[in-house]
């Protein structure tokens, strides 16, 4: 654990993903960025209401032993939610993964699970900037709220483009932001299956993947 407690010091960056789960399916080939394999594999990670959200990661060959089944497997996870654009034809969609920087994977005799294991089940934070007007709604039950765009900036120019849900007294003074607006944010990934409804197709069932933010400050 000791690059995931050096990494804990160092949380105040602009993107920092922390997680514990299980996970829940094998590894998936994705593809080859510079020599460097990547793949795709989904953990549970338990909230404390005790659903549990999917959320799909992305990691390198260098990270884990890809000729290995990891499924069922208990992990400790840091790294970035990120955004990536996949084009199937006519449409882009926006594609969203936790590239995992470290894991650690827990199970063999020498790898013991903590004790604080459930301490940290899913946390983010992220400083970004307000890149659409929020969309305040009230639902059918009386919750309020407001769905955000936040733009995280990377190395080299390029940006995250990531969903967010305020909820509360969170969503109604969200409604007011001016895009631009540079936002500090906390919360926890959760993934949100929905039905897709097509005139000329089959409905679709999908997942969505957004932040659930806990609490937010505007930066001057």
């Amino acid at each position: 654990m000791n690059k995931i407690r050096k990494s804990e010091e160092n949380s105040m960056t602009s993107n920092h993903v922390m997680m514990n789960g299980v996970v829940c399916s094998g590894l998936c080939f994705s593809h080859i960025s510079y020599g460097e394999q990547f793949y795709e594999m989904e953990i549970a990670v338990r909230r404390s209401s005790g659903r549990e959200d999917l959320i799909p990661l992305m990691i390198s060959e260098r990270l884990v032993d890809t000729s290995r089944d990891l499924t069922g497997r208990s992990v400790s996870v840091i790294g970035q939610f990120r955004s990536y654009n996949h084009t199937d034809g006519q449409n882009v969609h926006l594609i969203l993964r936790v590239f995992v920087q470290d894991i650690k994977v827990y199970g063999d005799s020498e790898e013991v699970l903590p004790e604080n294991f459930n301490d940290q089940l899913n946390s983010i934070f992220l400083d970004g900037y307000l890149c659409r007007k929020p969309v305040y709604r009230v639902t059918p039950r009386g919750r309020e709220i407001a769905d955000i765009m936040l733009a995280v900036n990377r190395p080299y120019h390029n940006s995250d483009y990531i969903p967010c849900i305020c909820w509360g007294r969170n969503a109604r003074y969200a409604c007011g932001l001016e895009v631009g607006t540079h936002l500090r944010m906390r919360g926890r990934i959760q993934s949100r299956v929905y039905r897709k409804y097509a005139e000329d197709k089959e409905n679709e069932v999908k997942t969505a993947y957004e932040i659930s933010v806990s609490s937010y400050e505007c930066v001057s």
